[in-house]
């Protein structure tokens, strides 16, 4: 967990702790498809907020933490 905290200290600083899916695509470079994908699977942890999904930043950061491993 604790590299997790520095990872979340050095990436994607200029997001907000909480991004949609289209922040989500720019920063993981996908299409739309597999970012809807990601989140509708849980592959990608968030929450459903009326027609928009939200998506905590740390959840992204685990996932390319977990991918990379």
């Amino acid at each position: 967990m604790n590299n997790i905290k520095e990872n979340y200290d050095l990436m994607f600083t200029s997001y907000p702790d909480l991004v949609n899916i289209q922040e989500l695509k720019e920063m993981l470079g996908i299409g739309v498809t597999l970012a809807y994908r990601l989140v509708r699977e849980n592959t990608i942890p968030s929450q459903k907020i009326g027609r928009e999904y939200k998506i905590p930043k740390v959840n992204i950061i685990h996932y390319l933490m977990n991918k990379s491993a």
